[in-house]
């Protein structure tokens, strides 16, 4: 039950009604992903229509890759993909709690690195100064979902490292100590999953995957953030709005 009485508008269908109030619980997590929602007769019941408008709004959802119908059990809630938006700046966590799931990290090393001179050059370091290096496995709701591989200069390498990595969102951290980001810069592209990467995501080796190198600078436009996520392209896709 969503809590409240369904109340009919007009001027608009009444299957595509029930369909918005049926995506609200999906969106808010009152339906959780991969549980059976109501039965056909419970949701007739509780929306006091018929039955051709309930298959109706769930057929809709059916077509929209939210909801599944499973042979011999019913409807079930599919997981959702974690959506980035392209033109805004935000981290894996931001991400994720608007999609209301529960971001986690597993670090895989977080070491300081000298030899690093081409991640050195994107963050303008001297080549006598090491930057930091943080390679995590990042999840949803305990999904592996991307393998983050991030690099910061010295000073802020050393903020980072006095939060446990394995729980630290950068960001916030960042801002903690009036450090802000002004704007970034992403490049996208495919690739195919290598056999180690495979293992860490739980795919087969050579599956898709969406690489993003990101590099993100503060508010005097100094370069502190260099990072190549590589996200499962079954569990994260990007939405664009373009406009004329």
């Amino acid at each position: 039950m969503s809590g409240s009485r369904f109340e009919p508008k007009k001027g608009e269908a009444l299957y595509l009604q029930v369909k918005k109030e049926l995506y609200k619980r999906i969106q808010e997590g009152i339906w959780k992903a991969d549980t059976l929602i109501p039965t056909e007769q419970e949701l007739i019941s509780e929306f006091d229509v018929s039955r051709t408008t309930i298959r109706q709004a769930i057929n809709l959802l059916v077509q929209d890759n939210l909801l599944e119908k499973k042979q011999g059990r019913g409807t079930v809630v599919r997981p959702q993909n974690l959506v980035g938006h392209l033109g805004k700046l935000k981290g894996f966590t931001e991400e994720a709690r608007e999609r209301g799931q529960i971001p986690r990290a597993k670090v895989l090393r977080s070491e300081f690195k000298s030899t690093f001179f081409f991640e050195k050059d994107i963050l303008e370091v001297s080549e006598k100064d090491p930057i930091l290096l943080v390679e995590r496995i990042r999840l949803a709701d305990d999904i592996p979902i991307a393998i983050e591989r991030s690099c910061w200069p010295k000073d802020i390498g050393e903020l980072l490292q006095t939060h446990n990595l394995n729980e630290a969102h950068y960001y916030e951290i960042l801002e903690q100590h009036n450090i802000y980001l002004k704007r970034a810069k992403e490049t996208i592209r495919a690739i195919n999953a290598t056999m180690d990467e495979a293992d860490y995501l739980g795919i087969r080796p050579g599956e898709a995957l969406l690489e993003m190198t990101k590099v993100s600078y503060g508010m005097d436009d100094r370069p502190i953030e260099y990072t190549k996520t590589r996200y499962r392209s079954d569990k994260y896709q990007y939405s664009i709005e373009l406009k004329r």
